[in-house]
């Protein structure tokens, strides 16, 4: 089939947004929308990096802030903090979650070739949460794997890790890649980018 080439070099859109400091994205397709930071209930005995969980048009929605996720201090709430609304894969079946971001900046088009593998280091972010980076100008966006980010066996095993894990946070998450903690045998992530 001719049409087999096509499909391997065709561009896909990503969400970018602000978090920690770094420039991240998401694939668009797995979107749902971006809005305003609101209320956000705290729920007793969830890990820290879920905020809360937040009232979407009747339905209860989970916040995950990324920034404590990946081992930093909770992000302080400001005017252009925004929660996107995503859609990830729990165990096979949909699940809707927001993902609290510093600030949304833009809509990125990117081919295969603009799209490097992780990096084993150097990152701010776990290599197996990363698809890959993408090519900004001069810089790089880290390309979250978000199926992997807000897995079904990270919230699960949340709970118990949360209690084993009362040191502080404070040493960067670059302290915490290097020590390897929370992935254990993790050899990385297949590195290969859905369109």
């Amino acid at each position: 089939m001719t049409h087999a080439h096509e499909q391997t070099t065709a561009s896909a859109q990503y969400l970018c947004f602000r978090l920690a400091g770094e420039e991240c994205a998401i694939g668009i397709l797995r979107v749902r929308e971006i809005i305003e930071y609101d209320t956000v209930t705290k729920v007793p005995a969830m890990p820290s990096w879920v905020r809360g969980v937040m009232n979407l048009r009747g339905g209860v929605v989970p916040v995950i802030d990324l920034t404590v996720k990946f081992g930093l201090p909770e992000s302080p709430v400001t005017k252009r903090t925004c929660i996107v609304i995503v859609e990830v894969a729990l165990d096979g079946e949909p699940a809707v979650m927001g993902v609290l971001v510093d600030a949304v900046s833009q809509v990125l088009e990117l081919s295969p070739a603009d799209i490097e593998p992780p990096p084993a280091f150097g990152t701010s972010v776990r290599v197996d949460y990363l698809l890959g980076l993408g090519k900004l100008g001069d810089r790089f966006v880290l390309l979250l794997d978000i199926d992997r980010v807000l897995s079904a066996a990270e919230l699960l095993k949340a709970a118990s890790l949360e209690s084993q894990e009362a040191e502080p946070a404070g040493e960067g998450i670059a302290s915490a890649l290097a020590t390897g903690r929370k992935t254990p045998g993790a050899a990385g992530p297949a590195n290969g980018v859905r369109a």
